[in-house]
């Protein structure tokens, strides 16, 4: 076998669309032998030949403890795409779609990510994303399309009575900033 049906036979990702159009599942194959385990976790030509085509200006890491509550945040005039992996714990990420041209305007979608599956969220611009630490601890690592900018953010309340998000938590902790941001509407 060549190198590079070596590669093509474990360096593969399987890309599963969600009801929501342009937000992928993402599943990388994960390599173990005697020695650990491998997995590609971004390859930018196979994410361009899934319509993914998105040059990343910013990574992100965030490190948080059980029933913390990041978000929903969003960049209003520069949206950002993003990137989501669990590197340690598991989280319940979140997105809403806020496009509004979208037949999806309005709706959430919502995956356990974890180090256990390794599974990644590709979030188009346009989306506001939180998520909820499960675990005792998470890390959480991110791209974004777009470099962040504190004037241009805007939030989603996390239990907006609109969207009716089915977190896995009746109290989470909170920053003093994600207490108050208003309602979708």
């Amino acid at each position: 076998m060549n190198i590079e049906n070596i590669w093509k036979t474990y360096c593969k990702m399987e890309f599963i669309k969600t009801s929501i159009s342009n937000l992928y599942l993402i599943k990388p194959l994960i390599n173990d032998d005697e020695r650990g385990s491998f997995m590609e976790t971004y390859h930018i030509e196979k994410f361009k030949s899934e319509g993914i085509n998105y040059n990343y200006k910013q990574d992100n890491f965030v490190h948080s403890k059980k029933n913390v509550l990041r978000g929903l945040h969003y960049q209003k005039n520069k949206p950002q795409a993003k990137l989501i992996k669990c590197i340690s714990g598991e989280i319940f990420d979140v997105v809403v779609d806020m496009r509004k041209t979208s037949s999806s305007y309005g709706y959430w979608h919502g995956e356990v990510l974890s180090e256990y599956n390794n599974h990644q969220l590709f979030v188009p611009e346009g989306f506001a994303h939180g998520y909820y630490v499960i675990s005792e601890f998470a890390s959480v690592s991110y791209k974004c399309s777009e470099v962040y900018d504190c004037k241009d953010e805007g939030g989603i309340i996390w239990n907006d009575s609109k969207l009716k998000i089915k977190w896995p938590c009746i109290k989470p902790i909170l920053s003093k900033k994600d207490q108050n941001w208003p309602s979708f509407n």
